[in-house]
């Protein structure tokens, strides 16, 4: 007897390394922008710079690590979507202009 329904998706890790490039960096519209997309995704996100690690869901937490134009840093995710996440937000952090 076949099942129907959605195969099971495993939970991946997946890091990608980024470069910010609004001219103004992630402030706070950008910043709200970024968390938004990353609340859409089911996987734990971060934001990962100099070993230190930000939630990519929380506003707050990617103003507190004041990343400013030029700005590398790794995204990081685990989850189901991380695949999916990670270049979403990787295109949020290329086409965000002010």
């Amino acid at each position: 007897m076949l099942k129907w329904g959605r195969a099971k998706r495993e939970s991946v890790t997946v890091t990608r390394e980024v470069v910010v490039q609004n001219e103004m960096g992630l402030h706070a519209r950008p910043a709200a922008e970024f968390a938004r997309k990353a609340n859409s995704f089911r996987s734990e996100l971060w934001l990962v710079q100099n070993e230190n690690r930000f939630a990519a869901t929380s506003v707050i937490d990617i103003m507190r690590a004041n990343l400013a134009r030029g700005a590398k840093l790794t995204l990081e995710a685990h989850g189901t979507d991380a695949e999916e996440a990670v270049a979403a937000l990787e295109k949020v952090l290329s086409e965000y202009r002010d």
